[in-house]
């Protein structure tokens, strides 16, 4: 079993195959071995903000879907990421950072490639609906 967990590891490059070393720290592996927050919500809930973004130089492509309360807190958060384990680690990691803080404060998330744009694209798309929702009951 052991063997078999250090191959899919050395596979996916989570682990050097040099001295042993590993390329990533424990609490990335830990997020790509056991990803928090994996699924989705309704597209179409109004509370509910979707961000899709890809990196066509790596080929890593995520749905970072948010929801959101009354008081601009972003109350939960679910992704769905294809590409490579430290795709998968970081938007992970990003899923659980975002939770309980406010849409402003999630703008201000910086230098986390991929999950920046993602978290970006859902709090836009979440304004949008807002927006449109608000209008209509006017």
């Amino acid at each position: 079993m052991m063997l078999k967990q250090t191959a899919k590891k050395t596979f996916l490059g989570l682990r050097s195959s040099t001295a042993g070393r590993r390329f990533y720290h424990e609490n990335v592996i830990d997020h790509f071995e056991n990803p928090r927050n994996v699924g989705s919500f309704k597209r179409d809930d109004p509370d509910v903000g979707t961000g899709l973004v890809g990196s066509p130089a790596c080929g890593d492509l995520m749905t970072l879907q948010i929801k959101v309360d009354e008081s601009g807190h972003i109350t939960d958060s679910r992704f769905k990421t294809f590409g490579c384990g430290a795709a998968i680690a970081a938007s992970s990691v990003a899923s659980e950072w975002i939770k309980g803080k406010t849409v402003s404060e999630v703008m201000t998330i910086k230098n986390a490639m991929l999950a920046e744009d993602a978290i970006k694209s859902a709090v836009q798309n979440y304004k949008e609906k807002k927006a449109i929702a608000d209008a209509s009951v006017a």
